[in-house]
């Protein structure tokens, strides 16, 4: 970034004036970082070593735990450190690496949604092909596929904000380094920031949303059309807790970036929830309720 009065870092002020908050703050995040951590870290293992777990639907779920470990990991540790040391001081390299690896984990968990909502329609609509469409090299190539897409699409974006220049201020008032907290102290943006921008919106945002939601339609009729409670009872219970994990993400992640940009608590408030607190909860929804993942745990504990 550009930046017109030689600045040479940022000024990270999440909680600015809540000096007497800070302890309790401090160990709010310290405890979801390391229960979110440990609990992905747990799903990731018993995924890894359970070989009935072998299959499309835990294999993304893994993957949906090494996404949550990273979307705090480039977070709160840094977050930590400035409220013990009382450091808020990041340097651009350090804020721009940060942006970095936020944009990556984003995009690969925006992906990962749809992949498991698609995997889920085939599995009640298409349940004779879900071997062949599912199959361990496909699953395999979509998962390489999507991180690829994650990283590639992250460097474009960082590219565009680079041209950016900086001169408002270089005070961020969030935990994080983002687009929004970047677009907020910048004074001139490029024509190639607002392209890139309204293609991430419509591929990692609209497109998934808009699958998502026609894959549900589409498994919600096929489930009405069951003759047998327990069939549709089965079927419910696999696609409730994608839904609801699904619904928690993108309504705080659309909720942070179209709130007002004054609502300073409001903004802080979203941020927490899909970068800390979802993180944590994913597991506990998604893979904790399943009783193949349970029964996995038991037995290796």
């Amino acid at each position: 970034m550009k930046n017109e009065t030689s600045v040479q870092h940022f000024y990270i002020l999440p909680f600015s004036g809540e000096t007497r908050s800070k302890p309790f703050i401090t160990a709010f995040f310290f405890l979801i970082y390391v229960v979110g951590v440990l609990i992905n870290s747990s799903i990731i293992t018993v995924i890894c070593l359970e070989v009935q777990l072998h299959k499309p639907m835990y294999l993304f779920i893994c993957n949906l735990s090494i996404v949550d470990i990273l979307y705090t990991s480039v977070t709160v540790p840094k977050l930590l450190h400035m409220l013990l040391s009382g450091y808020h001081i990041v340097s651009f390299s350090q804020c721009y690496a940060q942006f970095y690896f936020i944009i990556v984990v984003s995009a690969v968990e925006d992906f990962l949604f749809f992949i498991m909502a698609y995997d889920r329609y085939v599995a009640i609509c298409d349940p004779l092909h879900y071997h062949r469409i599912m199959s361990q090299r496909h699953c395999i190539l979509i998962t390489v596929a999507i991180w690829v897409v994650g990283f590639l699409n992250s460097l474009m974006i960082l590219t565009s904000v680079l041209y950016m220049t900086s001169c408002h201020s270089n005070i961020i008032h969030k935990f994080f380094c983002d687009v929004k907290s970047l677009t907020k102290i910048s004074c001139t943006t490029t024509e190639m920031f607002f392209v890139v921008t309204g293609v991430e919106i419509v591929i990692f945002a609209g497109l998934p949303i808009m699958c998502t939601f026609a894959s549900y339609v589409k498994i919600l009729v096929i489930i009405f059309k069951m003759k047998s409670k327990e069939s549709q009872k089965k079927a419910f219970s696999t696609c409730s807790s994608h839904i609801t994990v699904f619904s928690i993400y993108y309504g705080a992640v659309l909720l942070g970036y179209l709130i007002p940009p004054y609502s300073v608590v409001l903004d802080t408030i979203f941020n927490i929830i899909y970068t800390t607190i979802t993180p944590m909860v994913n597991p506990i929804i998604y893979s904790l309720q399943n009783s193949n993942v349970q029964s996995a745990l038991l037995r290796l504990v």
